[in-house]
This record gives C-alpha cells, sequence and structure tokens, in this order.
C-alpha cells in the first residue's frame, strides 16, 4: 500500500513551501499522521515536524440526459500538509 499518492503542486502550495515549510500531498484515505510522517521521511528524507489532513467527501452529479438520469460521484480524497524542519526542502522537479 502506497501512502504518498502525489504531491500537490497549485500556487497557493508553492507559496506554503517557499515560504512556511509546508508541503501538501494526496495520500491514502486510510492513512493517518504517523504513517504519512514516516512516508515523508523516508521518502524525501526531511525530518518531518508537523503533519495536518483534509479528508474530502465525494462530490455527486446528477445529469438529466433524453435516456434518463445519469447519476455519478468522484472519489474521496485525504490531501496531508506536512511542515517539514527549518533548512530543509523538498525538490519534487529532481526526477523530471
Amino acid at each position: 500500500m502506497s501512502i504518498l499518492i502525489k504531491p500537490i503542486i497549485t500556487e497557493k502550495a508553492n507559496a506554503d513551501s517557499e515560504l512556511l515549510n509546508r508541503y501538501t500531498f494526496y495520500v491514502d484515505t486510510k492513512a493517518n499522521k504517523i504513517e504519512i510522517k514516516n512516508a515523508v521521511e523516508a521518502t524525501y528524507g526531511v525530518t518531518v515536524e508537523k503533519v495536518r489532513t483534509l479528508n474530502y467527501h465525494p462530490e455527486r452529479k446528477v445529469r438529466y440526459t433524453k435516456t434518463g438520469l445519469q447519476r455519478g460521484k468522484t472519489n474521496a480524497t485525504k490531501k496531508a500538509i506536512v511542515q517539514i524542519a527549518e533548512g530543509e526542502a523538498i525538490d519534487f522537479y529532481s526526477n523530471i
């Protein structure tokens, strides 16, 4: 089971990483804060000070079409905001 799914690279997440040493990841919905901390430390070789998590519920949509109602939903997701020690950094672009 992979705990870290992918990093989130948006304007807001990049501003947090440059100013406050916080990095944002999509993580497995069943992972807890301790597992996330250990996964980030093992993957990137940094010291994690704090982990914050956010659970997002699935979005449900209904479309009215010629053939009738089309119902659907997205998957539930979980984000983790990880604060690392002062003076350390994670480079997401080194593997490109």
